[in-house]
């Protein structure tokens, strides 16, 4: 298939620009560049061996969006383009709701008018909010979220099911995936955010290659085994194949919903001590107060996963504080 890849030089999705590649995909890159770099494509040039088209383009500009479709026939899209810090969200809320809705809107529009039928939608399990139970299915409520962020995704995930309703012969899957952590085996391409990181494996790396003193685990009194905060941490590459199978069998279904994750939950102090354990002694933290929001534990139930798109991750805790480091020591080289 021809895809058109929105957000493809960030994080997940240039890992799953090189899944879809090997695969045997041909893949067309869409990115503003907000928060990934342009080398990124000369790094992709160097794992897959040829550059991928790439477009700089903003999805809120529909003029260039639809040149892009004008330019090319799609078979199908997948979507990752979008602000995606919680913390800046709460404090601009509005410029979530126009970036992310608005954007998507201006894609759908686009893809409507020239006949692309197919979307996979990079959604997110912060739609889930403080879950009720654990590890969190499908079928857990959605409309639980504690932030603007998460509610971008959440009415995206609205308009798509609207859409599905509105054209039965539209196909889409959407993904809620949980933890990504990790980097591509080559070192070339993995989590380098711009400005203040908001996840937690970019704040380890800083403090392993001396960028920072210190780790701050925030809450070490929750009700879990070492007292912190439980997660599912699944490999980007994981991630990445997910979605290639997602975009491979999408024509199975009108719409589904698939959770992307491990099944297990590690520990915030467990990730750390993984890190140190398999990289050197590197990482030092201390404990900080709890912060507002954060939920005790939150894993997923992949079985649709498995079952439907016959994906499961193989990667392992171990595998993802290497490669992240061997992206971080790659990085520092440049």
């Amino acid at each position: 298939m021809k895809l058109l890849v929105t957000g493809g030089l960030g994080f997940i999705g240039s890992h799953t620009v090189v899944e879809l590649v090997e695969a045997g995909h041909e893949v067309v890159i869409l990115d503003n560049l907000s928060n990934s770099r342009i080398e990124v494509l000369d790094n992709l040039e160097k794992i897959i061996g040829f550059k991928p088209k790439f477009y700089k383009a903003d999805l809120m500009n529909i003029a260039e969006v639809r040149a892009i479709f004008e330019e090319n026939e799609f078979d199908g899209v997948i979507h990752f383009a979008g602000l995606k810090a919680v913390g800046e969200s709460v404090e601009k809320p509005l410029e979530y709701y126009e970036n992310n809705i608005g954007g998507s809107i201006n894609l759908l529009y686009c893809m409507r008018d020239h006949g692309v039928k197919k979307i996979v939608f990079s959604s997110s399990a912060c739609v889930y909010g403080v879950p009720e139970q654990n590890p969190i299915t499908e079928d857990s409520p959605s409309n639980q979220v504690t932030n603007p962020y998460g509610r971008t995704k959440f009415f995206i995930e609205e308009i798509l099911k609207d859409c599905a309703i509105a054209d039965p012969t539209m196909k889409i899957t959407i993904l809620r995936y949980f933890n990504p952590v990790g980097a591509h085996h080559t070192g070339l391409i993995g989590e380098d955010p711009n400005g203040i990181p908001n996840n937690l494996m970019p704040f380890i790396q800083r403090v392993a290659d001396g960028r920072s003193d210190k780790l701050k685990i925030f809450g070490n009194d929750y009700p879990t085994p070492d007292g912190t905060c439980i997660r599912d941490f699944i490999h980007v590459v994981d991630l990445a194949k997910g979605h290639v199978k997602a975009i491979e069998k999408i024509e199975d279904k009108t719409l589904r919903i698939v959770n992307l994750g491990t099944g297990k939950g590690t520990s915030v102090l467990e990730l750390v001590d993984t890190f140190n354990k398999v990289n050197g002694d590197l990482v030092k933290y201390e404990f900080a107060p709890k912060r507002a929001g954060d939920v005790p534990a939150n894993f997923a139930n992949p079985e649709r996963a498995k079952t439907e798109l016959d994906w499961e991750a193989h990667l392992t805790i171990e595998d993802m504080c290497r490669d992240a480091w061997n992206f971080t020591k790659n990085t520092d080289k440049k």
